[in-house]
């Protein structure tokens, strides 16, 4: 059983993920490969109401894709994509990349690789990444305004869309620890955490909801 003490920490890790950015037009958007496929489908939604011109998808596999999406999550994304009627010709695939960093530094690369402009981006992610997806773009690619965004839903919704409470807890308090230790690393930039953020923090991992912390011996990744 999940307490209601935790339960109230998880919702002020949720919240605090949020960035509350409102989508507006920018040069390029980017979907952030993961296990989501909602990604995609929102990335498509932001280019219907015209919120850019170019979509890049970015990602490689990792231990919880490489069954759902042998061929790379950006690959699988860009399926998707055209699957709701969006045009190959405005998509562009980033296939090696396989953290945060590597999201957005490839990205950079292949954008300036083909001579394309990118004073602004809007990043699509998962919705507990928002703010690492936001706070890695901020430190790696200097001189872009960013705009970052996911599937608008609550964390009940959430929940209820990958079936397993206490994994979405555990993600929740991974993705905070990241963005607690790395900024000293040099991955993104560094930002403020609230009190009561990180009092719940270190309530839910003293909890046992640790699936997903970095252990001090392999703190080298973004």
């Amino acid at each position: 059983m999940i307490s209601v003490q935790d339960w109230e920490g998880t919702e002020l890790l949720w919240d605090y993920q949020q960035m509350h950015h409102e989508p507006r037009p920018c040069s390029i958007g980017i979907g952030l490969g993961s296990h989501d496929l909602g990604v995609a489908d929102t990335t498509v939604a932001l280019y219907r109401r015209g919120m850019m011109p170019l979509i890049v998808f970015t990602g490689a596999t990792s231990r919880t894709t490489q069954e759902r999406m042998p061929r790379g999550e950006a690959d699988h994304y860009r399926d998707r994509a055209i699957e709701l009627g969006v045009s190959a010709d405005v998509i562009l695939v980033e296939p090696k990349a396989r953290n945060t960093g590597e999201n957005i530094t490839f990205s950079r690369t292949l954008l300036e690789q083909r001579g394309i402009d990118v004073p602004s981006a809007l990043l699509v992610s998962k919705p507990y990444e928002e703010r690492r997806a936001y706070a890695t773009a901020r430190k790696l690619w200097p001189g872009v305004e960013f705009v970052s965004v996911s599937t608008p839903m609550t964390l009940a919704e959430y929940i209820d869309s990958i079936q397993d409470a206490r994994l979405v807890i555990d993600m929740l308090v991974g993705s905070l620890q990241r963005l607690l230790i790395y900024p000293a690393q040099g991955f993104l930039i560094s930002q403020d955490v609230p009190e009561d953020v990180i009092s719940a923090y270190e309530r839910l991992a003293s909890h046992g909801f640790t699936s997903r912390l970095i252990p001090e011996s392999a703190r080298s990744h973004p």
